[in-house]
């Protein structure tokens, strides 16, 4: 079924990737790629590698923050091995469920894990907000597609923040939501274990917004993960001896990470690809649209599946490699 799905979400990305490349300056596309400095290229797939290792710092931290030690190697490879099942699963939906799973299979609550994956999550959202709101009025770059996405996202959030703020305001609000939860899931006898989870989510919640150093911690490495990893475009840009656009490249993927939330597809490929073309057609000629995508795309998505896979049989190939060295 893995296989299947990175297959089927690999071929829509390069399915789309083609089609763009068609509808562009093919032949002056083909020699772009040849005259490709191969120095910003290296950079920015180191970038895309500084993006893996900074968001196994951030996991590693919060769950320091939350009494939780873990080492840096298990969160990278935590980190890894959720990017690949986010690539192959629609709105990237099965990274999280996998991250919780392997932080409660090393010994925290489920409640806890759940808390320190839902943080991610939640200063994600608030830094895209934030950043989206700020870009846009920076760069003035109005596109319809960029306030609409980020008018629905903050809606979104904020709905969000409410629910979470009902669970913190009363302890009593804990068995309504477990009452409705339970009711959905329809398992038996899952209302108390469902109870005793949100009570840790709840202590765990209020301990960690209870230190605003650490949250405003927390908060700059989203910010500086999230950096990096929207610089890549524009280094590949430069690859081109294109001007990188910094500011409008950044706009762009902030509302491209957003419109990837989308359930449709594997790592909503093909979403991803259309969405880019529509945005950098404004500021990206036409005979380097096709390669920026492909480049881009297969620095950012297709190596979360090549590394990803290899950190999720970790173990398989570990196991290989000493039977073989004991032969």
């Amino acid at each position: 079924m893995r296989w299947k799905s990175a297959f089927l979400g690999i071929a829509i990305s390069v399915l789309t990737t083609y089609v763009i490349f068609k509808l562009t300056e093919t032949n002056v596309t083909w020699e772009t790629l040849r005259q490709l400095n191969p120095l910003y290229l290296i950079l920015a797939f180191l970038f895309q590698v500084f993006f893996w290792i900074f968001w196994a710092i951030r996991l590693r931290r919060i769950s320091l923050y939350m009494g939780y030690r873990i080492s840096y190697l298990f969160s990278l490879r935590t980190t890894l091995s959720s990017m690949f099942l986010a690539a192959i699963t629609p709105s990237s939906a099965g990274g999280e469920p996998l991250r919780i799973k392997m932080i409660s299979d090393n010994g925290v609550p489920l409640g806890s894990s759940t808390l320190i994956v839902l943080t991610e999550r939640v200063l994600d959202s608030i830094f895209f907000a934030i950043a989206l709101l700020i870009f846009l009025a920076l760069t003035e770059f109005s596109t319809a597609l960029g306030f609409e996405i980020a008018m629905i996202f903050i809606l979104l959030l904020f709905i969000f923040v409410y629910i979470l703020y009902l669970i913190l305001k009363k302890e009593e609000n804990i068995k309504r939501f477990s009452k409705v939860l339970a009711k959905i899931i329809r398992k038996k006898n899952i209302e108390v274990k469902i109870e005793g989870e949100l009570r840790n989510f709840r202590a765990g919640t209020l301990q960690l917004i209870s230190n605003p150093i650490k949250l405003l911690h927390l908060f700059s490495l989203t910010a500086f993960m999230w950096s990096i990893g929207f610089t890549i475009p524009s280094l590949i840009l430069i690859s081109m001896k294109s001007d990188p656009e910094f500011l409008l490249s950044y706009t762009s993927q902030l509302i491209i990470v957003i419109v990837s939330l989308l359930p449709i597809t594997p790592g909503s490929s093909g979403i991803v690809e259309a969405t880019m073309a529509y945005l950098y057609s404004n500021f990206v000629p036409s005979s380097l649209l096709g390669s920026l995508i492909a480049i881009w795309r297969f620095i950012t998505y297709h190596t979360n599946i090549i590394f990803g896979l290899i950190a999720l049989n970790f173990s398989t190939l570990k196991s290989l490699v000493k039977n073989r060295s004991q032969v």
